[in-house]
């Protein structure tokens, strides 16, 4: 190839995309513009480039330059090597087109050049970010401007997400920056600090620290080269510094670091920095001439205050600023013992919080995060202690508070206030309300007679809360209202179908927010071929909202109309076989859009799963021979064989391939043996590894045996506590449990004993706080002992611990009667605090509480473990102590009884009232009652709703498990279209011997959703295989994609009998609903 040649075709792979022209066809007038490229004629200002030339078009798309453009985005190592073989001019013209944004075109005869699309498509390729990577550290420093250089490496790594910066990689970067290049450059890898592994984070601190000690030419060892330019220029990488080094900083130095404007936007983002150093810091602060107990110097100090250790006789303004500062600190990676110890200090500084003091630091206390819900109803009753009603301006004031005011004084305030509430900032903080609160607000919202609010006044998250019916009394709606508002499925399906008959034209609203949860194939099947392609990137867009049952709907519609333009991992969505139309040619463009989405989202069923990770590691021969590799995955990763990520997996794929393997949500245990197997090859056993080692590690510290990790608990505790810490909410193995709870044990001197415990080592509040799920390993007696002011201090924690056992809850509940009492004389926000130690509590101590309250009661229903009879406790606990009938019941009432409704009987149902039932049926359309409570709440629905030959396929969706009270003989008459709008958990509640009498057209529809846990039904099984759900008898792949219904018997052999019902719902995968 002519070195013309080669630099035309080079040029045109950067800014050309799929819409070139034939190479051979337009070769002259290639050649015309890149002879203007080279000498410089055709400015390659804009950012990127389309060619579009009047050639012929092969099957609906330009022929142009197919192969060589293919193979330069799908095959990114050429291009590399292109690049490489280029002369300095050719690379500096190259690398400029890319760098330059300005928006310009050019026309020359029949060509347009226009950079923008083209180079974003580029820069959105894994394998071409890297390659560009590569060859920018390789040659752009010897021959383009290096600011130059800086900016495309800037702009190359952020597209990366920080992945390319390798421990190796300082080794490639230019040591003689010009200043202003190697600040630019510093301000880049602060930008992707937390996205760069704790290896990089070191190897580039010490290329940074290392040029900057060159420059500030201090030779003498007893003054430290830090300078207050040398903190600003590492920033976050500043708790890297030494704490020797640190303590030698000059006083002058750090005064002017601090006097800078954004000094303190450097310390907001010091995230990890330990105790040690942070107070080391504080001590060089107070050495120079700023005041720590300054109010303005307590502004500057940024993370910095969540270790302020100077409290001794501290003027109780400067802590209610330091409070203020402190809603940070939950930014913090661990040490929140020690957080939370300052707060409390600072609390106490602050009278204990009288109301008086609540009053004046209301504006404080209103922003602080982190607060235990027992601290925010004992704060809000203390701001309310003067007030009879709460008012608007009062609301208004208490921000984060807002969530311990009571329901039944949120629903008392007058309408025109909630209505103001609504209108104003506050309103961000409704999401913060359970959803009893919630209810009790919207309840006096939607009162008759009023005229001063509307549904559309609902932002957020709290929309969702809106009934299907309050909806279909709103006289009005339009689009625009309804683009910054979460949506529950039944809502977009009501209001798509309801806007749809003003605009006539669904796809027109797909760009409003959510409403796009709400498309039915019905619609997708009547949009045109030109329609649905033009808006199928809003459904790209917004992919994360769709249904499967919708992804399926939109994969056969793609096939039928654009087959060769479908976007690859559509094909995933439908039936196992047509994988096979994906060529070995086509293979990298499949891995990549697969990869982009998430495999056990995208296909349910673990069996169409298998078929699909067939053809990848068809398309990969079972290895991964290198880092482009790992780029082209992406999420598909996580769906390694065993095998492949052992053997398979070449050195340099498997250093770029561990840290997203590391985020993988649910690796079977063979594939968690293989990683752990490489893991000792590569680093050797754990008593050999480096504190940068432990932390990238991560979570894959619980792959390792107690023993291993003995050496880890010992070298790095705070390191293990902090990779705990990060995984709450996940049932972690107890031998990884036992190592957080063993260096906590040796790592702290603080100890806690409670009087006649003599030899018993019982926790301390730092234990508690610093243990989280690992409190799980102390023994009950050690519980049993536990300082009095330590179990108030922490009992809210405790009772957030998931793997306590009932033993262990027991003895939590007998301290809770040492400390507060018997149950008879515990008050709102000590049950409240429970958790799930209120497991413990048999019927008659239920009986002894005060649950006059529905927000108590709300509370003790967010546990899903009660027995029968302790749910009967509660129930009848609430309605004697509150002084309620069940014909007395508000609609938040109803709300906050949650799962104990499950307790009634079908009379106490039958006297619920229809005007509170038909405002919360989505809500109870959530619990998992027995069949005879389902079918009262389902007779209750008809009375709203009509009867179930009436239901839309909205109303269906809200009704949730209600639907399950369907007889038989109404579950025949329901149309199979609506069938795909049953929810899962509906179906899983349906009784056997009422599910059996489904036909075989209706089970055929059911759709991939509600398909997963009847996996015995033949027809079910093609749902999950993604047959289409209008008709589950498809053409082969030969044929023409319009299909003929049809109506087999079932096959021979099918059992109906399920064997599941509402107690299993637990174990079906959570789904999008």
């Amino acid at each position: 190839m002519s070195r013309e040649s080669k630099t035309y075709r080079l040029l045109l792979f950067l800014f050309l995309g799929h819409g070139a022209a034939s190479h051979r066809a337009s070769e002259s007038r290639l050649q015309q513009v890149g002879e203007l490229l080279i000498l410089g004629n055709l400015s390659c200002q804009p950012t990127l480039v389309c060619l579009r030339l009047k050639l012929p078009r092969v099957d609906g798309r330009p022929a142009a330059m197919e192969n060589h453009l293919e193979q330069r985005l799908y095959q990114p190592q050429k291009l590399l090597e292109d690049l490489r073989g280029t002369d300095a001019l050719q690379f500096h013209t190259a690398m400029r087109c890319l760098l330059e944004d300005k928006k310009e075109c050019l026309e020359l005869d029949d060509v347009i050049i226009d950079l923008r699309e083209i180079r974003k498509q580029a820069l959105q390729s894994p394998g071409v970010n890297r390659s560009l990577f590569l060859i920018t550290l390789e040659r752009c420093f010897q021959v383009l401007n290096p600011l130059e250089c800086v900016e495309i490496l800037g702009r190359v790594l952020r597209g990366s997400s920080g992945h390319f910066l390798q421990p190796d990689i300082t080794e490639k970067l230019p040591r003689d920056l010009r200043e202003d290049a190697f600040k630019n450059l510093s301000a880049v890898f602060r930008e992707l600090y937390d996205q760069t592994s704790a290896q990089s984070q070191r190897a580039l601190y010490s290329w940074m620290t290392g040029i900057l000690q060159t420059s500030s030419n201090v030779t003498d060892d007893s003054v430290s080269w830090v300078s207050a330019e040398s903190l600003w220029i590492l920033g976050r990488y500043m708790v890297h510094l030494p704490l020797e080094e640190i303590t030698n900083i000059s006083p002058i130095e750090v005064g002017l670091f601090i006097s800078y404007d954004n000094a303190t936007k450097q310390l907001d983002t010091v995230y990890d920095i330990t105790p040690a150093l942070a107070q080391a810091f504080l001590e060089r602060i107070r050495a120079s001439s700023f005041d720590t107990r300054n109010t303005s110097t307590v502004h500057r100090l940024g993370l910095l205050v969540c270790f302020y250790d100077d409290l001794e006789l501290l003027d109780a303004a400067v802590a209610q600023v330091l409070l203020h500062q402190m809603i940070k600190c939950s930014h913090l990676r661990g040490f929140q013992a020690e957080v939370q110890k300052l707060k409390a200090d600072l609390l106490e500084i602050l009278e204990s919080l009288s109301p008086e003091a609540v009053h004046g630091a209301i504006s404080t206390l209103n922003q602080v995060s982190g607060w235990a819900k027992s601290q925010v109803i004992l704060l809000s009753a203390k701001y309310l202690a003067h007030e009879k009603v709460l008012s608007f301006h009062n609301a208004s004031q208490m921000g984060v508070l807002l969530a311990g005011v009571s329901t039944q004084a949120l629903h008392a305030m007058d309408r025109r206030d909630l209505s103001q509430v609504l209108r104003s900032t506050i309103a961000l903080h409704m999401s913060d309300l359970s959803p009893a609160q919630q209810h009790g607000v919207l309840s006096k919202v939607m009162e008759a007679g009023g005229t001063d609010s509307s549904i559309a006044d609902i932002q957020g998250a709290f929309f969702k809360e809106v009934s299907l019916f309050d909806l279909r009394r709103e006289p009005g709606f339009n689009a625009s209202v309804l683009k910054e508002k979460e949506l529950r499925r039944s809502q977009a399906l009501f209001l798509l179908e309801l806007l749809s008959k003003t605009t006539g034209r669904p796809e027109e609203l797909l760009s409003a927010g959510q409403l796009i949860k709400g498309v039915m194939c019905s619609h997708v099947d009547a949009m045109s071929a030109d329609s649905f392609l033009a808006h199928f990137q809003y459904f790209e867009k917004n992919f994360a909202l769709l249904s499967p049952y919708q992804i399926n709907c939109l994969a056969w519609k793609y096939w039928e109309v654009s087959r060769s333009s479908m976007p690859p991992f559509l094909l995933a969505a439908l039936p196992a076989r047509y994988l096979a139309s994906v060529p070995a040619s086509q293979c990298v463009p499949f891995l990549i859009s697969l990869g982009k989405r998430q495999l056990d989202s995208l296909v349910l069923d673990s069996h169409k799963r298998n078929s699909v990770l067939r053809k990848v590691r068809q398309c990969l021969n079972d290895s991964v021979a290198d880092e482009y590799t790992v780029d082209i995955l992406g999420n598909l990763l996580c769906h390694l064989p065993a095998a492949v990520i052992h053997h398979g997996m070449s050195p340099r794929a498997w250093a770029t391939a561990l840290y997203s393997l590391r985020d993988c949500p649910d690796l079977s245990p063979q594939q968690k043996a293989a990683v752990k197997l490489r893991l000792l090859e590569q680093h050797g056993h754990p008593q050999n590894w480096t504190a940068e080692t432990t932390r990238d590690l991560g979570s894959f510290l619980v792959l390792f045996s107690g023993d291993e990790l003995s050496s880890v608990a010992t070298k790095f505790p705070h390191i293990l506590q902090q990779t705990a810490s990060k995984m709450a909410g996940i049932l972690l193995p107890q031998e990884f449990l036992w190592a957080v709870f063993e260096s906590v044990r040796n790592s702290s001197q603080e100890s806690s004993h409670s009087s006649g415990c003599h030899g018993v080592v019982a926790p301390s509040s730092e234990h508690i706080v610093r243990l989280a799920e690992a409190n799980t390993c102390w023994a009950p007696e050690g519980l049993l002992c536990l300082e009095e002011a330590t179990f108030c201090r922490t009992v809210e924690l405790l009772g957030a611990v998931r793997g306590f056992s009932l033993a262990q809850l027991r003895t939590l509940k007998e301290k809770a009667v040492q400390v507060w009492d018997t149950p008879s004389y515990w008050r709102e926000h000590q049950i409240v605090s429970l958790g799930r130690i209120a497991l413990a509590l048999n019927e008659s101590e239920l009986e002894q509480l005060d649950l006059s309250s529905i927000d108590t009661v709300a509370s003790l229903s967010q546990q899903t473990e009660w027995t029968p009879t302790q749910a009967k406790s509660i129930l009848q606990g609430f309605l004697e102590d509150s002084g309620y009938s069940i014909q007395d019941l508000k609609s938040f009432h109803l709300v906050g009884l949650g799962a104990t409704l499950c307790a009634m009987n079908v009379t106490e149902i039958s006297l619920i009232k229809i005007s509170e039932f038909r405002v919360v049926v989505a809500r109870i359309g959530t619990l998992l009652c027995s069949t005879h409570v389902l079918a009262e709440f389902k007779r209750k629905a008809e009375i709203v709703f009509g009867e179930p030959t009436k239901w839309s396929s909205s109303v269906l969706q809200e009704l949730g498990t209600i639907a399950a009270g369907l007889t038989k003989e109404e579950l025949q008459m329901l149309d199979k279209e609506l069938m795909p709008h049953f929810q899962p958990s509906a179906i899983t509640c349906l009784p056997d011997e009422i599910f059996k009498e489904l036909s075989v057209e209706q089970i055929a529809s059911l759709g991939p959703e509600n398909a997963l846990s009847m996996l015995q039904l033949h027809s079910l099984q093609r749902a999950l295989d993604g047959a289409k759900t209008r008709s589950w008898l498809d053409a082969p792949l030969s044929a023409s994609p319009t299909r003929t219904p049809s109506s087999p018997s079932p096959p021979a052999g099918v059992s109906w009998g399920l064997g599941l019902g509402c107690p299993l719902l637990v174990l079906i995968p959570k789904l999008l609903w």
